[in-house]
């Protein structure tokens, strides 16, 4: 029989309680059913300075389970709560996810002979062929998610077509070495790691993954759009 691979799971949080008792659902169905070469060593919910409940349904959640939380005062950014998860895993790779389970857990067994052949980024995407969206985005925001995958394509030369879905994995010194490096705290964090990923030589390769839009998007459209724009140029000036 092989050896099972480690894996921990990050998971940012910001003010998520609504959503957090469907996440503990899945997470109960993942952590009670080890196995499919995948052995889930942790998860790690990393509060990005909520003011809801969320760090308080989290504590009882973790005081039976493998899961850690790690909080700290103030919104810093989706990107920054990233970056504590990476330098703080203990598995051989971890997998960053979303709060929502837009992608559900089930997914990781597609992304598994990857893994163990040792490919040091793997990501899910909506937008290759093979891909399940269920659930669309409304129109206006799937054309805005082209344009920033145009754009972020244009900018890093990275050739994924997908820089935002939330299901990535990285192996640990890959996740370490550019958790260094990285200093996008917010909405185009994704572009700067996998720009990083690149840079450094590593292989991405691209799994394509059934995927959910949820209504419930923290991402405000506009002024959003032009803060990651401005990330996208900050990481092109800093990374070169």
């Amino acid at each position: 029989m092989s050896k099972q691979l480690s894996l921990s799971i990050i998971i940012p949080v910001w003010n998520e309680e609504k959503r957090l008792p469907r996440l503990f659902s899945e997470l109960e169905k993942l952590l009670a059913s080890p196995g499919q070469g995948l052995l889930v060593e942790e998860v790690i919910f990393v509060n990005d300075g909520s003011t809801d409940k969320s760090a308080e349904l989290i504590e009882p959640f973790a005081a039976l389970r493998p899961v850690r939380l790690i909080s700290y005062q103030g919104n810093k950014g989706k990107g920054y709560a990233v970056r504590v998860g990476m330098e703080a895993f203990q598995a051989e790779y971890c997998l960053i996810a979303d709060a929502d389970v837009s992608t559900p857990f089930s997914e990781a067994r597609k992304f598994l002979p990857d893994l163990e052949r040792g490919v040091p980024v793997v990501i899910g995407t909506r937008k290759a062929k093979g891909a399940v969206v269920k659930i669309h985005q409304p129109f206006y925001r799937e054309k805005m998610g082209q344009a920033f995958t145009f754009l972020a394509r244009v900018m890093t030369g990275v050739s994924v077509s997908d820089f935002t879905c939330g299901f990535k994995f990285f192996r640990r010194e890959v996740a370490r070495k550019i958790a260094k490096s990285s200093f996008i705290d917010r909405w185009s964090y994704d572009a700067e790691i996998l720009f990083l990923a690149k840079k450094f030589g590593y292989e991405i390769k691209e799994i394509p993954v059934s995927w959910s839009n949820d209504a419930r998007t923290a991402v405000r459209l506009v002024k959003d759009a032009g803060k990651s724009l401005i990330d996208l140029i900050r990481t092109r000036i800093k990374h070169g």
